[in-house]
Protein backbone atom coordinates (compact mmCIF):
# COMPACT_ATOMS: atom_id res chain seq x y z
CA UNK A 1 0.00 0.00 0.00
CA UNK A 2 1.37 3.33 -1.09
CA UNK A 3 1.60 5.99 1.65
CA UNK A 4 1.53 9.76 2.23
CA UNK A 5 3.08 12.07 4.75
CA UNK A 6 1.50 15.78 5.42
CA UNK A 7 2.85 18.22 7.14
CA UNK A 8 0.81 21.42 8.31
CA UNK A 9 2.99 24.79 8.04
CA UNK A 10 0.50 26.37 9.93
CA UNK A 11 1.43 28.96 12.67
CA UNK A 12 -1.54 27.62 15.21
CA UNK A 13 -0.63 25.09 17.51
CA UNK A 14 -2.38 22.07 18.79
CA UNK A 15 -5.77 21.72 17.48
CA UNK A 16 -6.68 25.50 17.04
CA UNK A 17 -9.10 25.61 13.56
CA UNK A 18 -6.48 26.11 10.34
CA UNK A 19 -7.56 26.94 7.06
CA UNK A 20 -4.46 24.91 6.18
CA UNK A 21 -5.19 22.12 7.89
CA UNK A 22 -9.13 22.08 6.00
CA UNK A 23 -7.71 21.80 2.72
CA UNK A 24 -4.96 19.16 3.94
CA UNK A 25 -7.99 17.15 5.71
CA UNK A 26 -9.39 17.07 2.02
CA UNK A 27 -6.53 16.27 -0.04
CA UNK A 28 -5.38 13.31 2.59
CA UNK A 29 -9.16 11.88 2.12
CA UNK A 30 -9.10 12.27 -1.64
CA UNK A 31 -5.51 10.46 -1.87
CA UNK A 32 -7.01 7.81 0.60
CA UNK A 33 -10.28 7.45 -2.19
CA UNK A 34 -7.27 6.18 -4.12
CA UNK A 35 -5.35 3.55 -1.56
CA UNK A 36 -3.19 5.54 0.01
CA UNK A 37 -3.05 5.69 4.08
CA UNK A 38 -2.36 8.52 5.00
CA UNK A 39 -1.04 10.94 8.33
CA UNK A 40 -0.10 14.01 9.10
CA UNK A 41 1.55 16.15 11.75
CA UNK A 42 1.78 20.35 12.31
CA UNK A 43 5.30 21.21 12.32
CA UNK A 44 4.50 24.08 15.27
CA UNK A 45 4.04 21.33 17.48
CA UNK A 46 7.38 20.18 17.33
CA UNK A 47 10.77 21.68 18.31
CA UNK A 48 11.78 21.89 15.18
CA UNK A 49 15.33 23.59 15.37
CA UNK A 50 16.67 26.15 12.85
CA UNK A 51 19.73 24.72 10.86
CA UNK A 52 20.43 22.59 7.12
CA UNK A 53 21.45 19.37 8.27
CA UNK A 54 19.64 16.40 8.95
CA UNK A 55 20.00 16.66 12.86
CA UNK A 56 20.95 19.57 14.78
CA UNK A 57 21.53 18.47 18.14
CA UNK A 58 19.66 17.81 21.52
CA UNK A 59 16.02 18.38 21.48
CA UNK A 60 15.71 18.60 17.55
CA UNK A 61 12.25 17.25 16.88
CA UNK A 62 13.18 17.29 13.05
CA UNK A 63 14.58 14.22 12.93
CA UNK A 64 11.80 12.55 13.71
CA UNK A 65 9.88 14.14 10.92
CA UNK A 66 11.80 13.57 8.37
CA UNK A 67 11.91 10.04 8.84
CA UNK A 68 8.24 9.98 8.38
CA UNK A 69 8.98 11.95 5.04
CA UNK A 70 11.49 9.27 4.34
CA UNK A 71 9.21 6.25 5.00
CA UNK A 72 5.92 7.73 2.61
CA UNK A 73 5.84 7.88 -0.67
CA UNK A 74 4.04 11.36 -0.82
CA UNK A 75 4.94 13.89 0.91
CA UNK A 76 2.02 16.74 1.37
CA UNK A 77 3.64 20.37 2.03
CA UNK A 78 0.60 22.73 3.22
CA UNK A 79 1.14 26.10 4.03
CA UNK A 80 -0.67 29.64 4.51
CA UNK A 81 0.46 32.40 3.03
CA UNK A 82 1.88 35.65 4.91
CA UNK A 83 2.78 38.65 3.97
CA UNK A 84 2.67 36.83 -0.10
CA UNK A 85 5.43 34.36 1.08
CA UNK A 86 5.09 30.89 2.21
CA UNK A 87 5.40 30.98 5.76
CA UNK A 88 8.26 30.63 8.27
CA UNK A 89 7.44 27.39 9.42
CA UNK A 90 7.21 25.93 5.78
CA UNK A 91 10.50 28.17 5.19
CA UNK A 92 11.97 26.45 7.87
CA UNK A 93 11.33 22.81 6.50
CA UNK A 94 12.67 23.62 3.30
CA UNK A 95 16.09 24.68 5.32
CA UNK A 96 15.89 21.53 6.93
CA UNK A 97 15.26 19.61 3.71
CA UNK A 98 18.44 20.94 2.60
CA UNK A 99 20.48 18.27 3.96
CA UNK A 100 19.30 15.68 1.41
CA UNK A 101 22.19 17.34 -0.80
CA UNK A 102 24.84 15.43 1.40
CA UNK A 103 23.04 11.92 0.79
CA UNK A 104 23.56 11.81 -2.19
CA UNK A 105 24.65 7.80 -2.92
CA UNK A 106 27.73 6.42 -4.57
CA UNK A 107 25.44 6.06 -7.87
CA UNK A 108 24.23 9.75 -7.68
CA UNK A 109 20.49 8.61 -6.46
CA UNK A 110 19.04 10.94 -3.56
CA UNK A 111 16.88 9.46 -0.57
CA UNK A 112 14.45 11.16 -1.80
CA UNK A 113 14.47 9.87 -5.45
CA UNK A 114 10.72 7.75 -6.35
CA UNK A 115 8.94 9.97 -4.03
CA UNK A 116 6.07 12.58 -4.92
CA UNK A 117 5.82 15.95 -3.22
CA UNK A 118 2.57 18.06 -3.73
CA UNK A 119 1.38 21.41 -2.47
CA UNK A 120 -1.53 22.51 -0.55
CA UNK A 121 -1.73 26.44 -0.28
CA UNK A 122 -4.37 28.57 1.10
CA UNK A 123 -4.31 32.51 2.68
CA UNK A 124 -6.43 35.81 2.23
CA UNK A 125 -4.19 37.35 -0.47
CA UNK A 126 -3.11 36.68 -3.63
CA UNK A 127 -0.02 35.20 -3.93
CA UNK A 128 -0.89 31.34 -4.63
CA UNK A 129 1.27 31.01 -7.70
CA UNK A 130 3.95 32.38 -6.30
CA UNK A 131 3.92 29.71 -3.18
CA UNK A 132 3.41 27.34 -4.90
CA UNK A 133 6.39 27.79 -7.44
CA UNK A 134 8.71 28.58 -4.97
CA UNK A 135 7.74 25.57 -2.63
CA UNK A 136 7.80 23.46 -5.91
CA UNK A 137 11.11 24.61 -7.30
CA UNK A 138 12.71 23.80 -3.71
CA UNK A 139 11.24 20.40 -3.75
CA UNK A 140 12.28 19.49 -6.74
CA UNK A 141 15.68 20.92 -6.29
CA UNK A 142 15.81 18.21 -3.71
CA UNK A 143 14.79 15.27 -5.19
CA UNK A 144 11.01 15.17 -4.96
CA UNK A 145 8.92 14.13 -8.28
CA UNK A 146 6.15 16.57 -8.79
CA UNK A 147 3.03 15.16 -10.69
CA UNK A 148 0.97 17.35 -13.18
CA UNK A 149 -1.94 19.26 -12.29
CA UNK A 150 -0.84 18.95 -8.77
CA UNK A 151 -1.41 22.49 -7.19
CA UNK A 152 -4.48 23.04 -4.86
CA UNK A 153 -4.59 26.39 -3.67
CA UNK A 154 -7.80 28.74 -2.16
CA UNK A 155 -7.06 32.46 -1.82
CA UNK A 156 -10.02 34.83 -0.51
CA UNK A 157 -10.20 38.20 -2.09
CA UNK A 158 -7.41 41.09 -0.51
CA UNK A 159 -7.87 42.94 2.51
CA UNK A 160 -11.62 40.38 3.64
CA UNK A 161 -11.93 38.69 6.83
CA UNK A 162 -13.17 35.30 5.49
CA UNK A 163 -10.57 32.16 5.32
CA UNK A 164 -10.95 29.21 3.72
CA UNK A 165 -12.32 27.35 7.00
CA UNK A 166 -15.50 29.42 6.93
CA UNK A 167 -16.50 28.34 3.55
CA UNK A 168 -19.41 26.36 3.93
CA UNK A 169 -18.67 24.49 0.44
CA UNK A 170 -15.48 23.70 -1.44
CA UNK A 171 -15.51 25.31 -4.55
CA UNK A 172 -16.02 23.38 -7.17
CA UNK A 173 -12.74 23.91 -8.85
CA UNK A 174 -10.87 23.71 -6.24
CA UNK A 175 -12.87 20.11 -5.31
CA UNK A 176 -11.53 19.25 -8.94
CA UNK A 177 -8.21 20.08 -7.76
CA UNK A 178 -7.90 18.45 -5.00
CA UNK A 179 -9.36 15.13 -7.00
CA UNK A 180 -6.20 15.35 -9.79
CA UNK A 181 -3.89 16.18 -7.62
CA UNK A 182 -4.51 13.13 -5.17
CA UNK A 183 -5.19 10.59 -8.46
CA UNK A 184 -1.61 12.25 -9.87
CA UNK A 185 0.30 11.72 -7.14
CA UNK A 186 -0.76 8.32 -6.44
CA UNK A 187 -0.54 7.36 -9.85
CA UNK A 188 3.33 8.29 -9.87
CA UNK A 189 4.05 7.55 -6.51
CA UNK A 190 3.27 3.95 -7.81
CA UNK A 191 5.28 4.23 -10.75
CA UNK A 192 8.23 5.53 -8.81
CA UNK A 193 7.42 2.38 -6.43
CA UNK A 194 7.37 -0.51 -9.01
CA UNK A 195 10.29 1.52 -10.97
CA UNK A 196 12.86 3.42 -9.12
CA UNK A 197 14.95 6.01 -11.20
CA UNK A 198 18.14 4.84 -12.31
CA UNK A 199 21.51 5.47 -11.38
CA UNK A 200 22.99 8.60 -12.57
CA UNK A 201 26.82 7.55 -12.40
Amino acid sequence: MLSAFGLNCTLKRDNQPSSTQKLLDQVLRALDGYGVSTAYERAVDHDIKPGVKTDEGPGDAWPAIRKRIDQANIFVLATPIWMGQPCSVAKRVLERLDAVFGEIDEHGIYPTFGKVAIVSVVGNEDGAHHVTAELYQALADVGFSIPGGSSTYWVGEAMHKKNYIDLDQTPKALAGAIQTQACNAAHLAALLRDKPYPSTR
